[in-house]
C-alpha cells in the first residue's frame, strides 16, 4: 500500500506587498483617496480639539486680549491721547497678520508632541500619502486661524473699526491673511520635525517671531523707526501682508503689497513643504 504525501500550501501565500508599496511610495495613492485620506485626519484633529476645548483657548482669547492691549496701552502714544479709534484702524488689519504667525506656531508643537506620543509613527505604518497627515493639520490650524480673525474683526467693530473698502475687499485681506498663514505653518511643521522637544519648537518659534512681528508696520509706521529698521521692515513679509490688508480694508492703495504677500507666500510654500515632507519620511 502506498501512501501519497503532499506538502500543505499556506493559505496566505499569495503575495501581500501592497499595503506596504503604497505605504513607502505614496505617488501610487489617486488624488481621490489623498483627499479622502486628509478628510478622515482632518476628523480626527477636529475630534481632538471636541475632547481637549482648553487647546482653543488661545484663538478665543488671544484676539481679545493683544486687542485691547495695543490699542489702551499703544493708541493714545502713537495716535495721540483720547484718539485709540484712529488707531484701532491701523492696529487691526496689522493684527490679522500676527494672529496667522502665533496660530502657525502652535502646528510645529503639535507635530513634535504627536510624535513624542507615538502617533506619527502609527500614521507612517499606514498606506497613506505622507503628505496627508501634515495637510490636515494644516486645514485645521486654518479653520482655528479664520475663527480668531472673526473674533480680532468683532473685537475691532465694537472698539470703532470701520470698513471703508469693499465687503470683498474685507474678504480678499483675510483670503491673503489665511494664505500667508498657512505658507508659514510649513515652517513650523519642519521646525516641530527638527527640534527634539515642543519647549525647544516655541524656543526657536519665539526668536523667529518677535523681530518679525515688532520689527514691521503691524504696531506703529516705519517713518517713526531709525533707518536701518526701516530697511528691515521694507523687506519683512509680514509688513507687506499688514500693509495689504490695512489698505484693502481702510480703502487705500494697496501698491505692490498685495504682490509681494502671495510672492512670499509661495517662496516659502514651494521650500518648506517638500523639506517638511521629506523629514517627516526620514525622522525616526
Amino acid at each position: 500500500m502506498s501512501t501519497v504525501t503532499t506538502t500543505k500550501q499556506p493559505a496566505d501565500t499569495a503575495p501581500l506587498p501592497a499595503p506596504a508599496v503604497a505605504a513607502s511610495g505614496e505617488g501610487r495613492i489617486g488624488l481621490r483617496a489623498n483627499l479622502r485620506h486628509i478628510g478622515a485626519l482632518v476628523r480626527r484633529n477636529a475630534l481632538q480639539i471636541k475632547q481637549d476645548p482648553e487647546s482653543m483657548f488661545d484663538v478665543l482669547f488671544m484676539p481679545i486680549i493683544f486687542t485691547l492691549l495695543f490699542v489702551f496701552v499703544f493708541g493714545g502714544a502713537v495716535s495721540g491721547k483720547g484718539n485709540q479709534g484712529a488707531y484701532v484702524s491701523y492696529l487691526v488689519p496689522g493684527l490679522m497678520a500676527m494672529m496667522g504667525m502665533n496660530i502657525a506656531m502652535a502646528v510645529g508643537t503639535g507635530v513634535n508632541d504627536d510624535f513624542k506620543k507615538g502617533v506619527m509613527d502609527r500614521f507612517r505604518s499606514m498606506p497613506i500619502a505622507r503628505s496627508s497627515v501634515l495637510l490636515a493639520k494644516i486645514v485645521v490650524e486654518i479653520g482655528r486661524m479664520l475663527i480668531a480673525i472673526t473674533i480680532l474683526l468683532c473685537v475691532g467693530f465694537i472698539l470703532g473699526l470701520s470698513i471703508d473698502g469693499s465687503i470683498l475687499d474685507l474678504f480678499f485681506a483675510i483670503g491673503l491673511s489665511v494664505v500667508f498663514g498657512a505658507s508659514l505653518m510649513w515652517i513650523f511643521i519642519l521646525l516641530g520635525l527638527t527640534m527634539k522637544t515642543a519647549q525647544a519648537v516655541q524656543g526657536m518659534a519665539m526668536l523667529v517671531l518677535m523681530p518679525l512681528q515688532f520689527g514691521s508696520s503691524i504696531f506703529a509706521k516705519p517713518a517713526t523707526m531709525p533707518g536701518w529698521l526701516q530697511s528691515f521692515t521694507d523687506y519683512n513679509p509680514l509688513s507687506n501682508l499688514a500693509d495689504a490688508a490695512r489698505a484693502l480694508i481702510n480703502g487705500t492703495p494697496v501698491g505692490d503689497s498685495v504682490w509681494m504677500t502671495l510672492a512670499w507666500s509661495v517662496a516659502i510654500t514651494a521650500v518648506t513643504m517638500p523639506l517638511a515632507v521629506r523629514k517627516f519620511r526620514q525622522k525616526t
